[in-house]
């Protein structure tokens, strides 16, 4: 049986990025590109944020740089230097696409911005990931990863009702955003090309990457001219006064962390839930106040908030008594809308994952261990998803590129290396 091929196997891309597009080319590798990660001689200063592998502080042990540059080659090279620049373009006429997160101009002044990589090769694609894109009155201003949490709006709407904005986690959300945004444009414009023959530069806008992921955040301000806040584990249902808004809560305390709850009336699947949970916690003698309490007459728009932190109270004490494990059960049994909270130990040793094969074994040689990593985000059957190799060392593949395939010999990468060129 012949070897599958991958969806991107037949192409090259050549990843300039920092932290903004470190994703996009993951992405692209993962889907079995052929990346080359240029790094400036001594590498990326992404490498050294934490945590670290053994909490060992080394650019060679990043968790970051492990997560988010796997399935890359990598090699070193100063592309600000005339020698170095001859390199480039000398990598640019082998590649499909040149991904990259300078600010807007700086290639340009290069001399490899999009008008001189076309000249090289006629039908390259250069994805361009920054944090406002390439025009408008803060295309030149730096952002770092909250700058652009916060200036796409996600900040505002995450957070406890009444306490100030905050992130989402300590994890790049815009960096990650900007990154699937570059990998999915990147792809169609490869898909352009093979239809055209037809190169361009795609324009990434880390600021308009996270806008994106607001759902409906937008439309309620251009509709009702309300802004959505934070409301933290709470669902504000709005009302006029005197009663005010209807607080609704979603996450509650078990036995051994918390579950999502939609404990609700008024429509039929939360009539059934919520009436399956009370009778459920009947059974068991508890929540016995709501034993007959019609959910079909569930009206939020009278109701009142004490009544309904009433119900809730009752709610909370019954789950108490439950692991998630047992909530989930009865939850799947009893056609309950609820769901366990999983914490990073549940997800590593959940049986779904497991079943299907979710988690990648990837090889650390110079560590003496293998590492668990997140696995496939689609599965095909032709053209499967793979992840290549584990994020590279600093100019770990610098002899394959310059001295195997570009025909260097060892004198002239001695020199380049003295002159800080690679």
């Amino acid at each position: 049986m012949a070897e599958q091929e991958s969806f991107l196997g037949d192409y090259r891309v050549l990843d300039l990025t920092d932290e903004k597009g470190h994703l996009c080319g993951k992405v692209l590798g993962d889907f079995g590109a052929d990346v080359i990660k240029i790094e400036r001689p001594g590498g990326d200063p992404a490498r050294n944020r934490g945590p670290f592998y053994k909490d060992v502080a080394d650019p060679e042990k990043s968790l970051l740089w492990f997560a988010f540059n796997t399935s890359k080659k990598g090699i070193t090279l100063d592309i600000e230097s005339h020698d170095g620049q001859e390199i480039f373009k000398r990598l640019v006429k082998t590649a499909d696409l040149v991904i990259e997160s300078f600010e807007p101009g700086y290639l340009d002044r290069l001399g490899l911005g999009y008008a001189d990589l076309e000249k090289i090769k006629p039908d390259i694609i250069l994805t361009s990931i920054t944090p406002f894109g390439q025009t408008g009155p803060h295309a030149h201003y730096k952002a770092t990863d909250i700058v652009g949490v916060a200036m796409g709006g996600l900040a505002r709407i995450l957070g406890d009702l009444g306490r100030a904005p905050v992130r989402m986690s300590c994890e790049p959300q815009a960096y990650c955003q900007a990154g699937i945004h570059g990998a999915v444009g990147s792809m169609v414009a490869i898909y352009h090309r093979a239809l055209t023959g037809e190169g361009q530069h795609v324009d990434v806008s880390m600021q308009e990457a996270v806008e994106l992921s607001l759902m409906n955040a937008v439309e309620v301000f251009d509709l009702m001219k309300v802004n959505l806040i934070g409301m933290g584990q709470f669902l504000i249902s709005p009302r006029p006064q005197p009663l005010g808004p209807l607080f609704l809560r979603f996450v509650l305390p078990c036995k051994d962390g918390h579950a999502v709850l939609y404990f609700v009336g008024g429509m039929k699947v939360g009539i059934h839930s919520s009436t399956e949970l009370i009778r459920w916690a009947n059974e068991e003698g508890m929540a016995l106040e709501l034993k007959d309490y019609d959910f079909n007459q569930w009206d939020g728009s009278t109701m009142l908030q004490e009544d309904y932190d009433g119900y809730i109270a009752l709610i909370r004490d019954f789950l108490m008594t439950k692991t998630k494990e047992d909530l989930l059960e009865e939850a799947v049994k009893r056609g309950i809308m609820m769901a366990p909270c999983a914490t990073m130990a549940d997800i590593m040793e959940n049986r779904q994952l497991e079943a299907r094969d979710f988690w990648e074994k990837v090889d650390h040689p110079e560590l003496g261990d293998v590492i668990t990593y997140p696995g496939a985000p689609v599965r095909s059957g032709d053209t499967p998803w793979k992840m290549q190799c584990r994020a590279p060392l600093i100019g770990e593949h610098n002899d394959e590129i310059y001295k195997n395939e570009l025909g260097f010999t060892n004198e002239e990468i001695s020199t380049m290396k003295s002159r800080n060129t690679i």
